[in-house]
């Protein structure tokens, strides 16, 4: 009998029954007014006017009132560049220990996101809670004896002067309390392994030796590593080597683009647990199951707002206008889509994270995060987001039986001089891309009526290329990186677009 693990599931048990249910709202208010108090000597605080926002009837009023929105280029220029300059006291007190390297989805140049202590603090007790909602889940008490297959970037960071640099998903790993240590695998020595494809080639090497009950990591390239253990070890899906996988934790992009793909690589049912864990803070965590959606952390550092994501509010590079209203938790609305901002421990400050996100249980503050701000496809008035081209590409796999897990969209005008939609699918299955396009078009008009009038009008249609699913790697490899927290952009320009044709063109040979 697994002794150990039957402890330590009902100690989850007892933790999540003993905790009480916070109310939203308050707890948020609190989150704000700790935020300001310990920022209020700040630089930025000093600024701001923290200490007025303090004393006023109506916090987060006046909060929204006097502090405008900040984007990532806008806070690095006024703000956090200082950090660097040898300053203190920034835009939270002290200087951060480490910076999360960033290259988002939209270019190789990395941004750098402060994480101080505090945030460690907050991701730590958010990695508890969603430890703790797993007592809602239907896993047996061996599953707790299990080790953890966390895919992250590397945990080798580099010394930056009095601070150190790297992807927060090493940062994290990086600062696991020592009695995790012995559950976590690949372990120290092979995530020190900054090359991807060696880190994952000592992964598959080696993963006869453990026994992993659990999977952590962006889909993309969980998925590459998977097929790699299973090559390696001549393997026909991955339970004849982790017979005891039972749970995998997904983060970073939505998951089910990638369901197709993983049910070739499972040997039985896995349950997949959504998680929102980005380079500024661990925001929200699947505490249930039978849904995708995640319950936003409340309590933990990190104050939530809310833009209605709409055309007349979004600047072209992702950015929100400086009229753009602020909607408080209390007002939100199911099903409609908001760009998220956040405050944070770190020192972020009504910041665009870039995410847009949706509300699919407003009274148990569930989301779903619906695309980003910049991959929001709006040139002749198709007002397409993310989450609606997920939605399209889903149908296309239902109705033709198919696997897409990576895609990539631009507005450009074809050979006619008219304007299309070009889409590059990724896919190893064998289809007619004539009848894609038919399809994929069909489904975009009958779910978005701004789509479909655009479609009357300056958009002549939609034309599409099959690629290999390893072209977007590939693409990441050249232009970023591989593996870690990037992700592949969905949108692009047509000048981005124009480099991914020639990318491809002179790549296919060799896929």
């Amino acid at each position: 009998m697994a002794i150990f693990g039957s402890i330590i599931k009902s100690l989850i048990d007892l933790k999540e029954s003993l905790t009480p249910e916070g109310e939203a709202n308050k707890d948020q208010e609190e989150v704000l007014r700790g935020l300001l108090k310990k920022g209020k000597n700040t630089v930025f605080g000093k600024y701001y006017k923290f200490e007025e926002i303090l004393k006023s009837d109506d916090i987060r009023k006046s909060f929204a009132e006097q502090v405008p929105y900040f984007d990532y280029n806008r806070i690095d220029k006024e703000w956090w560049h200082k950090y660097h300059e040898g300053e203190e006291n920034v835009t939270w007190p002290g200087k951060p220990p480490y910076f999360a390297l960033s290259s988002g989805t939209t270019g190789k140049s990395s941004k750098r996101i402060p994480v101080t202590d505090d945030m460690l603090e907050s991701i730590r007790k958010a990695g508890i809670k969603q430890v703790s909602a797993l007592s809602n889940f239907d896993l047996p008490p061996d599953f707790f004896e299990k080790e953890i297959m966390m895919l992250g970037s590397s945990t080798d960071l580099q010394r930056e002067g009095d601070h150190k640099e790297g992807e927060i998903s090493g940062i994290s790993a990086s600062n696991i309390p020592f009695w995790f240590r012995g559950y976590y695998k690949p372990g120290e020595e092979i995530s020190k392994i900054d090359e991807w494809d060696e880190r994952v080639q000592k992964i598959a090497e080696n993963a006869g030796n453990w026994d992993i009950g659990a999977l952590s990591g962006i889909p993309s390239w969980m998925e590459l590593m998977l097929k790699k253990v299973i090559e390696h070890n001549k393997l026909d899906n991955i339970h004849e080597i982790w017979p005891n996988l039972q749970v995998y934790a997904s983060g970073g992009v939505a998951f089910e683009p990638y369901e197709k793909s993983f049910e070739k690589l499972w040997g039985k049912p896995v349950q997949v647990i959504d998680t929102y864990l980005a380079s500024e803070g661990f925001l929200a965590i699947q505490n249930r199951p039978q849904t995708h959606a995640m319950k936003l952390i409340m309590d933990n550092g990190v104050y939530f707002e809310f833009v209605p994501f709409k055309p007349e509010y979004i600047n072209q590079d992702g950015s929100i206008t400086n009229d753009a209203p602020v909607i408080p938790l209390a007002e939100v609305n199911e099903k409609e889509e908001y760009v998220l901002l956040i405050s944070t421990v770190s020192g972020a400050w009504r910041y665009i994270i870039g995410d847009t996100i949706k509300f699919t249980d407003k009274e148990k503050y569930e989301i779903r995060i619906t695309g980003r701000t910049k991959f929001f496809l709006n040139v002749v008035g198709s007002q397409l987001s993310v989450n609606k081209m997920n939605d399209a590409v889903k149908d296309l796999e239902d109705r033709f039986d198919i696997s897409i897990p990576e895609f990539v969209v631009a507005a450009k005008r074809g050979e006619d001089g008219e304007y299309y939609h070009f889409w590059y699918l990724g896919t190893e299955d064998d289809r007619n891309a004539e009848e894609l396009a038919e399809a994929l078009d069909d489904s975009l008009m009958q779910a978005n009526k701004n789509y479909k009038v655009a479609r009357s009008k300056a958009l002549k249609g939609v034309k599409v290329n099959l690629v290999a699913p390893d072209m977007f790697h590939e693409w990441n490899a050249v232009n970023k990186k591989k593996g870690g927290q990037v992700k592949m952009e969905k949108v692009m320009n047509e000048e981005k677009f124009e480099e991914w044709e020639v990318f491809v063109k002179e790549n296919s040979g060799n896929n």
